[in-house]
């Protein structure tokens, strides 16, 4: 397969700049594996369209503000830093603006609005592909210091900088684990209400992490879809979701992933022939062909041309049944991507 196979018109006007006016109040767009028929519904209607005994499994990682802005001490020329992902405990894979001048032994430093310096940072390394490890200066609350420096790293295809409002509604209600680069937007539809309401009908919810990088978002710069390999990401199977998850498969009842994170995440202990809890990492990549193990149903946003996400979808729903209904979405004024509308696929 070519990975121009999976492209589609997409009009700039339904890129969601910004989020719904009250969470959980998108549209939801059904599709049927079988038939490929679509219905027009809000995602208010997903607990009556979840069964008794269904498994329903999100992602808890929690987005952490990844973008700084710095400055290096020794020129007072600014900087822009954005963390990707954690390798230690006080080193970052980082991508840096401007690039061209990071090199080994940079001093980068990270100061508040009042100028008092909270973040202290150096350049160890120089990456293949023009990231840089960050190895910052111990600080007994890095997290902390983080919260009050960074910015909240919203995808490029929202073209404006991050607000107050971002802080709380790119992030899921759910978020406990930090250090995602980047909100498993699946999640960012649920309210506290519409939980109950799920576990209300005999569905269990449980949870798993994975910390979202760059790697999952990151533009296709290959022209054969076997020739894809993505970036490595760490997960984690609790102990009460392997349990979960086992029964349901043990029992024929229906494991409902929200999102493409989770679905990679199962699929991936599916495949390693582990559904025992456990932490690791994968780097597994979802293309039409694969045979689903685990997941029976997914709630998932609608995702870029060509992108290794709708691909996942197509591999899970069909390509042509995929294609098919994001046609019907853009003909129907659905809103597409992060802060956009949602696509459950039964």
């Amino acid at each position: 397969m070519l990975v121009s196979d999976f492209d589609f018109d997409l009009p700039p006007e339904l890129i969601a700049q910004q989020p719904p006016a009250e969470r959980g109040g998108s549209r939801m767009l059904t599709l049927s594996r079988d038939s490929g028929a679509c219905r027009d519904l809000c995602f208010q209607d997903l607990p009556e369209l979840l069964q008794e005994g269904d498994v329903l499994v999100l992602n808890d990682s929690r987005v952490i503000p990844a973008r700084l802005f710095g400055m290096r001490p020794a020129t007072a020329g600014k900087v822009e830093v954005l963390l990707t992902e954690q390798v230690s405990d006080w080193e970052w894979r980082t991508l840096l603006r401007p690039a061209r001048r990071m090199t080994i032994g940079q001093e980068l430093a990270f100061a508040a609005t009042d100028g008092g310096e909270l973040l202290h940072a150096t350049v160890a390394a120089c990456g293949e592909f023009g990231e840089r490890l960050l190895r910052f200066t111990p600080v007994a609350d890095f997290f902390a210091r983080l919260e009050i420096l960074g910015h909240i790293p919203l995808p490029p295809y929202i073209r404006r900088p991050d607000q107050p409002l971002d802080r709380e509604r790119y992030q899921t209600v759910f978020a406990r684990r930090h250090g995602s680069v980047a909100a498993p937007t699946a999640g960012l539809h649920f309210t506290p209400g519409i939980l109950e309401r799920i576990r209300a009908r005999g569905v269990h919810v449980t949870y798993l992490t994975l910390r979202v990088g760059l790697g999952t978002f990151q533009p296709v710069r290959v022209a054969e879809v076997s020739d894809i390999r993505l970036h490595a990401e760490s997960y984690s199977l609790p102990a009460e979701t392997a349990l979960q998850v086992s029964r349901a498969l043990s029992d024929g009842r229906r494991v409902v992933a929200a999102g493409t994170t989770t679905v990679r995440a199962l699929e991936h202990c599916a495949t390693i022939g582990s559904m025992e809890p456990h932490t690791g990492t994968t780097s597994i990549f979802l293309s039409p062909g694969y045979r689903f193990r685990v997941v029976g149903s997914l709630l998932t946003n609608f995702h870029l041309p060509q992108s290794t996400l709708l691909m996942l979808v197509s591999a899970f729903a069909g390509r042509e049944k995929t294609l098919a209904a994001y046609r019907h979405a853009v003909q129907n004024g659905y809103h597409f991507f992060s802060y956009g509308d949602c696509m459950l696929i039964t």
